[in-house]
Parts: structure tokens; sequence; C-alpha cells
């Protein structure tokens, strides 16, 4: 913050497709989409006129109980169309934290309801981010996130991001008996762009299986697209998530959404036939009908324009473009191929922050990301001219000296 106030701050103004031009005019290509979110790009009026549609309509009404709004369950119908475990519900929030603190609550919640309340462990894995609120943050595999809070949540804990033994030995050392759930992202994003080793998920999904853990996949990032080729990379790779987190690309980012996709096995005991069974969670805007019209109508420009095979051609040629830098001095690696995203490590960590800044000064809006990395995850309608000035820049700024 005092940082911010020192230096000031880079306030955009408008968007369109993959460029965004700040307050004074000046133009840059957005090689972030934003926050991993502005999948179809900006400026998209259909979207715009949607929400509008609706808010003239019926902008909300609460959807606790029985209440529901035609949009919102419309749209509910229409992700379960495409869930990767079929006949999952969806629960909606506003946005991927609120899905990560839902999907933490939600399995301790679901044991108890099978009788097995001492399963309340809920592991993460080091390099991980899981957003902001406080199960979030427990779980989280950042360090810096955690550092001044004090202990945010009993009972979380992280192993080692590659390592499927780590995994198995946490639940020797501890119990299946008092483990609820593991959460991993299917491909590591804010904390470095990190694609899971070769046999990794397969391991780590059979693990929990064979242990009665449930398996959460954590896809704010890899959903809607981001992953090339599929809706989720669930779906890609087979992961058959009891539990899958969403947000971001889920609306592209033109207003605040999430949805949790929960499988039958771990939605069955609240829906049994006669059941008492109350679970005392939502959010005031969770299913907003304002974001659900946004949702819709950016389901359906992934759908028109083929966004899917348009995202993993964008992978291939990023990967294509991005791989010869780590032939640079003073670069250490790049990470990419595995979806559109991607990291550019540097060697000297502390100057990823710099590094992004001189982009800054190139037309170039983008961040450090995990420990010394760039990022790359542009919006999927970038053109090739478009991705090659982001890697031009890039190829001059780390070979400036």
């Amino acid at each position: 913050m005092s940082a911010v106030q020192q230096n000031g701050e880079l306030v955009m103004h408008r968007g369109e497709g993959a460029q965004i031009w700040d307050a004074q005019g000046r133009r840059y290509l957005d090689a972030t989409a934003g926050l991993w979110f502005a999948n179809v790009g900006h400026g998209r009026q259909e979207i715009a006129d949607a929400v509008a549609a609706q808010l003239g309509r019926l902008a909300h009404y609460s959807t606790f109980g029985d209440f529901s709004v035609d949009t919102t369950g419309e749209l509910a119908e229409r992700l379960a169309t495409i869930a990767p475990v079929a006949d999952s519900k969806i629960f909606f929030t506003s946005g991927g934290s609120d899905s990560i603190d839902t999907a933490a609550k939600l399995a301790r919640r679901y044991w108890v309801e099978r009788g097995r309340p001492t399963k309340t462990i809920i592991i993460g894995r080091t390099k991980a981010y899981h957003g902001m609120h406080v199960a979030g943050t427990a779980l989280a595999g950042i360090p810096g996130n955690h550092e001044g809070y004090g202990e945010l949540m009993q009972d979380a804990l992280t192993v080692g991001w590659d390592s499927g033994k780590d995994l198995l030995e946490a639940i020797e050392r501890l119990g299946a008996d008092r483990i609820a759930a593991f959460f991993c992202e299917p491909v590591i994003g804010a904390g470095g762009v990190y694609p899971p080793p070769a046999g990794y998920l397969d391991e780590v999904r059979r693990i929990c299986r064979d242990h009665d853990i449930l398996f959460v996949a954590d896809e704010v990032i890899t959903g809607f697209g981001r992953i090339g080729g599929s809706w989720f990379a669930s779906g890609k790779f087979d992961l058959q998530p009891d539990i899958m987190t969403t947000a971001k690309g889920l609306t592209s980012g033109y207003v605040p959404m999430g949805a949790v996709f929960v499988a039958p096995t771990v939605w069955e005991p609240f829906f049994t036939p006669g059941g008492q069974t109350w679970w005392r969670h939502g959010y005031t805007y969770g299913g907003h009908a304002g974001a659900a019209a946004a949702a819709m109508a950016t389901l359906d420009i992934i759908e028109r324009e083929d966004l899917l095979t348009v995202a993993d051609t964008l992978a291939a040629r990023m990967h294509e473009l991005l791989a010869p830098l780590a032939d640079i001095p003073g670069v250490h690696e790049v990470r990419s191929g595995t979806g559109a995203l991607a990291a550019v490590q540097l060697a000297d960590p502390p100057t990823a922050m710099a590094t992004a800044a001189a982009l800054r000064g190139r037309g170039i809006a983008t961040r450090a990301v995990g420990a010394g990395g760039v990022q790359v995850s542009p919006p999927f309608v970038i053109t090739d001219g478009e991705l090659t000035e982001i890697v031009d820049a890039l190829t001059a700024v780390l070979t400036a000296g």
C-alpha cells in the first residue's frame, strides 16, 4: 500500500478484445486476462446487454430455501450438462474465495451426515493458492499469504505440491479416518503456474479414492476453457472430482460469480427423501440474477465461437513462442504447454516485479506471479500478432541487461 501511495496507480478505463486503455489513453495488451478471467475478451456488448436486460426485469432475489430466479435456475441446469461428473448439482457463490470456503464447509459437513464426524482435516499443497477467505488462506501453500494472521483454521495442512508420496505419508501419519478432503489445482496458478508432473493427478486421485477422502478440484482458474480443449481440467484429465470449485471464466469477469459443482456422492445425504438435514450456508448474492445472465451470455460466446478449441490452439502457440525464452540468461525456466497459461521464471526472483513494470512501459500489462515468475495468460481471443507482440516485449526486456 505504501508503494502504491508513493508511486501512484495505473487506472484502467476501457477494454476491447485483448487490449485495454488507461485513463490517459495509453494502450496495453492484457497478458493476464484481467486476473485469469477475461477469457472471451473485453468489451463484449452482448454480455453487457444481457445483464442490462436482466437488471431491468429483476436484478436479483434471494435464492435461499425454496426461492430461486428463473435465469439462475436455467444457468444451473446448463452447467450441470457440462459438469465433469454426471448429475452434479450446482451451488452458486459470489466468486472463487467463496467457492473454496463453501467446499471446505461442505466436505466437513458431508462426513457428519455420513456418521463420520472425526473426518475434519483438509489438506492442500505447497505453492497452491485457494483464494483469500479463511479456509483458502489456511489451505494455501504460499507462505507470505499466511503471515500475520495466526492460526486461521484448525485441521488444515499442506503437503508437497508434486508428490503423491507426501500425501500418502500424511494420510498414514494422521489416519484416513480424520481427513475430510484434499484440495488440488490441476494446474497451480497464482503460485507460479506449475503444470502437474506426469502421472501426479492420477496418483493423488487414486490415493483419495482408496482412502475415502473427498477430492476437491480447484478450477477457479482452469475452468471454462483455460485448460484448453475442454470445459474443465477435471474432464481433460478424467479426475471425477467429488467437489469442483469455479469462478472467473464463468462470467469472464463481467459480473462477480462462482459455482461449486457437487457430485452425487456428496449431495445425496442432503437430498434424502423425507430427510431433515439443513445445510445452513449461503450468500446474499449467490446465484445473482444479473451475474447469471452474464454467465449465460459468456457460455453462448464460448460455444458459438468454439473458444475451447481456440484456447487449445492458443496454448500450443504460447508454448511455441515462449519456450525459447528459457535460453535467455537470467531466465530459469518457462512453464507452459498445459493450457492457455504460462510463467516465465526468472533466475533472480526479486526482479520479477521490476520486469513486469518494464513490460508495462512497452505496453504489456502483466504481473509477477509465484516466486519470481512473469505471468502470461491472455484472453482466448488474442490475435497471433498480439501474442507475438507480448513475446517480443518479453524478449526485449529480458535481454536488455
